[in-house]
C-alpha cells in the first residue's frame, strides 16, 4: 500500500504531519476501509454440498464466494479504495488546534545592567529581572487550505489508476480460481469415472468367471479358462485401488479450492463416459449443466479470429499490464511536475495570557492577548541535487519496461490463443471416433459374450472384448475431459470465462456468442 506525496516518493497511509485536515479525512477513509475488510472477514458459511452429486455450475458459484485467493483480491481493492479517499483529502483545508498550560513552579530570572534602570549605577552591577507569570495559557489554531498543486492533483489521478489496477487484478484472479476449479471437478469427474469403469469390469469379469467355473463343473469349459479370468480379476483390483486414490486425491483439491476440509467427501455431477457433445438435450441433468457452462460447446470449430479480438481486449493480464503501463505514466509526470510551485493559503489565530496566584482558566481580561495572521504561501524547488532528474529517468525506464512488457505478453497470449484452439480442435475431433470405438466395443462384447455361453467363442476372446470395451470407454471419457479442460483454459486465455464475464444459460446449453 502506498500514496504519492509531495516529491514523488511513495509513502505509507500514515497522515503527514501538520495536515489535520488531511488527518481527519484519512481518519475517515480508515473507518470506511476497516468497515469493508470488516465485511470481508465475515465468515462465508460452508457451501451446502448436500448428500448427491453437486452440479459445476454450485462448485464455481461457492469458489468465487469462499476461496481466498480472491478475498486476498478483495482486500487488495480495499486498500487502493482507501489510498483513493487518502488522495482526495489534499484538497480539503487542513486545520489544527493546540493549547498548552504551565505553572512556573520558578519562574525563569534574567539578569540585566543596572544602568538600564540607574544610570549612576556602577558598570558591572546587574539586577534579577523575572520573565513571565505563575500561570501560562496559550492557544492556537492553524489553517491551511492547497490553492494549486500540480501532485496533488497528478496523484489523486494515480491513486484513481492503482485502483483500477487493483479492480483488474481481482477480475483476472477470479477468472483464474473458475478455471482451476472447472479443471478441478473435471479431475474428479474422470477419477470417478475411472473408479465407475472399473468397477463395470471387474462386474463383468466376475460374472464371466462364474459362468466359466460354472461351464468348467459342466465339463464344456477348461481349467485354463478360469485360471485366465482369475488373473484378469487379480490385475483389476489393485486397478481398482489406484483409481480410488486418485478420485480421493482429486477431492482433496477440488475441496482446498473451496476452503472446505480436505477430507470432505464431495461428489460431483456428470458421467464424461455419458457425456454427448452433439446432442444436448440426449445428456443427463449434470452432463447439461457442465455443457451450459462450457458455453457454446457444441460449436464445430472456434472462431479464431473472434478469439483473438477478445483476447487482446479482454484478457486480464493484458489489461492489468496496460493499466501498469499507464500507472508508470501518471509517476512519471508525478517527477516531472515537481520542478513546478505550489500555491496555498493559510491563517491562524491565537490566545496567550498569564496570570499569578491561584490559576483561572485563561485569567481574566486584562491578562489575555490575541493574534490572528493570514496570507499565501509559494513552494518552488529550486535545485535538489539533481535528485529529480535522477528519479524521472527511473521512471522513464519503468514506463519503457511497462510497455516491452505488454507487447511481449500480446505476442505470448496470441501464441497460447492459437495453440489452444489447435488442441481444442483435436480433442473434438477424438471425441468423435472414440466415441465410435465405444459403440463398436460394446457391441463387440455383447456378441463375445453371447457366442462364449454357447460354446462358438473362446474364454481368450471374451476377455479381449471385454479389455477392448473397458479401454474404448475410459479413452472416450479421457478425450472428452482433455476437451473440456482445453475449453475452460481457451475461455480464460481469450479473456471470456464463464460466471465472470459470459452469464451461464442453463437452458439452451450455449453461454451467448462465444466461439
Amino acid at each position: 500500500m502506498y500514496r504519492w506525496c509531495r516529491g514523488g516518493r511513495m509513502r505509507g497511509i500514515a497522515p503527514r504531519s501538520g495536515r489535520a485536515g488531511g488527518s481527519a479525512v484519512a481518519v475517515l477513509a480508515a473507518f470506511a476501509w476497516s468497515g469493508a475488510v470488516a465485511s470481508a472477514q465475515r465468515p462465508t458459511p460452508a457451501p451446502d454440498l448436500g448428500n448427491g452429486p453437486v452440479l459445476l455450475s454450485a462448485i464455481a458459484e461457492a469458489a468465487v464466494e469462499r476461496n481466498r485467493e480472491i478475498v486476498d483480491a478483495e482486500y487488495e481493492l480495499a486498500l487502493a479504495n482507501g489510498q483513493v479517499s487518502e488522495a482526495w483529502s489534499d484538497f480539503y483545508p487542513s486545520v489544527s488546534l493546540s493549547s498548552s498550560y504551565t505553572r512556573n513552579v520558578a519562574p525563569q530570572v534574567s539578569f540585566l545592567p543596572a544602568q538600564i534602570f540607574d544610570p549612576s549605577a556602577a558598570q558591572g552591577d546587574f539586577i534579577p529581572i523575572q520573565f513571565g507569570a505563575d500561570n501560562i495559557w496559550n492557544l492556537s489554531v492553524n489553517l491551511e487550505q492547497t490553492l494549486m498543486d500540480p501532485q496533488v492533483f497528478v496523484g489523486v489521478g494515480a491513486a484513481a489508476r492503482f485502483r483500477g489496477l487493483q479492480r483488474e487484478v481481482l477480475r483476472g484472479r477470479t477468472q483464474q480460481i473458475v478455471t482451476r476449479v472447472r479443471v478441478a471437478f473435471y479431475d474428479l469427474l474422470l477419477a470417478q469415472e475411472e473408479v465407475r469403469l472399473t468397477e463395470n469390469s471387474l462386474k463383468r469379469v466376475r460374472r464371466s468367471l462364474e459362468e466359466t467355473r460354472a461351464m468348467e463343473e459342466a465339463g464344456v469349459a477348461e481349467a485354463y479358462d478360469v485360471l485366465r479370468l482369475e488373473v484378469e480379476l487379480a490385475n483389476l483390483e489393485p486397478n481398482l485401488r489406484r483409481a480410488e486414490n486418485r478420485l480421493r486425491a482429486a477431492r482433496r483439491t477440488l475441496a482446498s479450492e473451496l476452503d472446505l476440509d480436505p477430507e470432505s467427501e464431495i461428489e460431483v455431477a456428470g458421467e464424461l463416459a455419458l457425456m454427448d457433445l452433439d446432442d444436448f438435450a440426449a445428456n443427463s441433468p449434470g452432463n447439461r449443466d457442465i455443457l451450459a457452462f462450457s458455453g457454446e460447446v457444441l460449436a464445430e470449430e472456434p472462431d479464431l479470429e473472434l478469439l483473438l479480438r477478445r483476447g487482446r481486449a479482454n484478457r486480464s493480464d493484458i489489461r492489468q499490464l496496460e493499466l501498469t503501463e499507464t500507472l508508470r505514466r501518471t509517476e512519471l509526470r508525478i517527477e516531472q511536475a515537481d520542478y513546478l510551485p505550489s500555491l496555498s493559503a493559510f491563517g491562524s489565530y491565537g490566545l496567550a495570557a498569564q496570570q499569578n496566584g491561584l490559576p483561572v482558566f485563561f485569567g481574566t481580561s486584562d491578562q489575555r492577548g490575541t493574534t490572528k495572521q493570514v496570507g499565501f504561501r509559494v513552494s518552488m524547488p529550486i535545485f535538489s541535487g539533481f535528485r529529480e532528474n535522477a528519479r524521472i529517468s527511473q521512471r522513464q525506464a519503468a514506463l519503457r519496461q511497462a510497455e516491452t512488457q505488454t507487447r511481449l505478453a500480446a505476442d505470448q497470449a496470441e501464441i497460447q490463443l492459437r495453440n489452444l484452439v489447435d488442441e481444442v480442435r483435436e480433442a473434438r475431433s477424438r471425441t468423435r471416433g472414440q466415441r465410435l470405438a465405444v459403440s463398436q466395443a460394446r457391441r463387440g462384447y455383447e456378441m463375445a459374450s453371447a457366442q462364449y455361453r454357447e460354446g462358438l467363442a473362446s474364454q481368450l476372446e471374451l476377455t479381449d472384448a471385454e479389455v477392448a470395451l473397458r479401454q474404448s470407454e475410459f479413452n472416450y471419457a479421457q478425450a472428452v475431459y482433455d476437451y473440456l479442460a482445453t475449453r475452460a483454459r481457451l475461455d480464460e486465455a481469450a479473456g471470456t470465462v464463464p460466471l465472470v464475464d459470459v452469464a451461464i444459460d442453463h437452458g439452451a446449453g450455449t453461454g451467448g456468442d462465444r466461439g
